[in-house]
C-alpha cells in the first residue's frame, strides 16, 4: 500500500486534523479494496486517536538497535533529472540490481535526525532542514542530483507522523529517522548511477552507547585512518563507515567505547571519533578541531558551538594537537545518535588519562541545554524546532 506525489501533503495534514475518513481518502485510490485501506488506516488511526497509542515495546530498555518502524518514503528520479514524485509505503525490503551504483561503487548517503515526543503527546524535530543542506553538500560530492530541502523536510515530517506509536513517551528514547540517498540504477563502468532513490524510514531507540549515560572511555587509534585530505571525510558518505568497522571492534574487544582518529599526514591532530565529533574543555575555552574536509560538519555539533557561546564559553575551531587531551579539564564527544556525552578517560600509546566527573560539567550544562530545546521543555528562540 502506498501514497503518492501529493498525497503525502494530505496525509501531513490530516493526520493533523485527527480525521479517520480524511486519512482514508488520502491512503488509496478508488480501486484499492476496502480491506487494504482497513489494514493500513488502522495504525494511523491509533496513532492520533488514542486507541493503542504506543507501539508493544518495553519502553524502558530501549537500545540503539533497528525496530523497524510501520512506514518508510521512498521517491526516485533519472540522472540528470529531479525529485518529484514520493511515497509512503509499508517497511520492507528494496529491490536493486547487482549492477546498483550503491553496490558497486558506493554512491550514497544517510542523514540521521529524531523525532521528539511532548508531554502533550506532540511531535518535534531538531533542525532537519540542516541535515538536507548537508545531504545536498554531499549529493553534490557524490554526482547525484538531491531531493529539495522541502521535499527532504517533507518526507522526515511524514515518516515522522505516520509512525507516531513508535515514538517513544517523553523521557525514554526517541524515534530515530534515517534518510538515505544511493544510486540504485545499474551501472558496470565507474560512472554515475542512472537512476537514484531517496528513502526514508525509522526505528525507536535509546542510548547509543552500551554505557547510557555514563562517561565514555575512548582509544586513540594510530593505524587506520578515518578520512584523509580531498576524500569524503566531511560528507556523510557510506563509504566514510565500513573501513572504520576494523578500529572500532579492536577497540571493543578491549574494553573501549569507541576510537578517536588522528589526521592522516601529520598523525598528530584529533579529528572525530567513529560516530561523533569531539569537544576539548580548558577553562572557559572549548576547542574542537576545524571542519576543514576531513571533519563531518555536525548538526548537534554546530548547534553546541552556538550554545556554548551563548552561555558565555570562548569556542576555537583549529588544528588540535593530540598532546593537548592530556592537560584538558573535560572532553565531551557530540552527535545526532550520542547527544552531548562525556569522557570519562582516553588511552594514547599506553598512557591513560581520567578525567573528573563533576555534576556541574560544561557538558552537563550544555547537555540539558540542548536536550531542553529538542524536547520543548526550554523555550527555543533559534527557530531550530519544528513542531508537526
Amino acid at each position: 500500500m502506498i501514497w503518492r506525489g501529493s498525497c503525502l501533503q494530505n496525509l501531513l495534514q490530516s493526520l493533523r486534523l485527527g480525521s479517520l475518513s480524511q486519512r482514508g481518502a488520502c491512503i488509496c485510490y478508488s480501486s484499492q479494496a476496502a480491506s487494504s485501506l482497513q489494514q493500513v488506516s488502522k495504525p494511523l488511526a491509533s496513532c492520533v486517536d488514542g486507541e493503542n497509542e504506543y507501539a508493544n515495546l518495553d519502553w524502558d530498555n530501549l537500545g540503539f538497535g533497528i525496530t523497524p518502524a510501520d512506514f518508510m518514503y521512498s521517491m526516485k528520479c533519472s540522472k540528470g533529472g529531479s525529485f518529484e514524485q514520493g511515497q509512503l509505503s509499508r517497511y520492507g525490503n528494496v529491490e536493486l540490481s547487482p549492477s546498483a551504483g550503491v553496490l558497486n561503487y558506493g554512491q550514497g548517503l544517510y542523514e540521521g535526525t529524531k523525532a521528539y515526543r511532548k508531554e502533550d503527546g506532540r511531535l518535534l524535530l531538531f533542525r532537519p532542514d540542516q541535515n538536507a543542506i548537508r545531504m545536498k553538500m554531499g549529493a553534490d560530492r557524490l554526482c547525484m542530483p538531491c531531493p529539495s530541502i522541502d521535499q527532504f523536510v517533507d518526507a522526515v515530517k511524514g515518516v515522522a507522523l505516520a509512525n507516531k506509536r513508535w515514538v517513544p513517551p517523553p523521557g525514554k528514547g526517541t524515534l530515530y529517522i534515517r534518510p538515505l540517498l544511493m544510486g540504485s540504477g545499474p551501472v558496470l563502468g565507474l560512472a554515475p548511477a542512472p537512476e537514484y532513490t531517496f528513502l526514508v524510514y525509522a526505528s525507536p531507540v535509546g542510548n547509543y552507547f552500551k554505557e547510557g549515560l555514563a562517561p565514555l572511555n575512548l582509544y586513540i587509534e594510530e593505524e587506520f585512518h578515518r578520512a584523509s585530505r580531498g576524500g569524503a571525510g566531511g560528507v556523510k558518505s557510506i563509504t566514510n563507515y565500513a573501513p572504520v568497522m576494523k578500529a572500532i571492534g579492536r577497540a571493543k574487544s578491549r574494553g573501549f567505547s569507541d576510537v578517536l582518529y588522528l589526521d592522516s599526514v601529520n598523525k598528530k591532530y584529533l579529528e572525530e571519533v567513529s560516530s561523533c565529533n569531539i569537544f576539548l574543555v580548558k577553562g572557559n575555552v572549548i576547542s574542537t578541531p576545524a571542519a576543514s574536509g576531513t571533519i563531518l560538519q555536525g548538526v548537534t555539533r554546530r548547534s553546541v558551538i552556538e550554545i556554548a557561546r551563548d552561555h558565555g564559553y570562548q569556542v576555537e575551531e583549529r588544528a588540535i594537537p593530540v598532546e593537548e587531551l592530556m592537560d584538558a579539564d573535560e572532553v565531551f564527544c557530540t552527535g545526532t545518535a550520542v547527544g552531548v556525552a562525556p569522557v570519562g578517560n582516553i588511552t594514547y600509546q599506553n598512557r591513560r588519562v581520567e578525567y573528573q566527573m563533576r555534576a556541574e560539567s560544561v557538558s552537563q550544562e550544555l547537555y540539558s541545554t540542548l536536550e531542553g530545546i529538542k524536547t520543548g521543555i526550554i523555550e527555543d528562540k533559534k527557530g531550530w524546532i519544528l513542531e508537526i
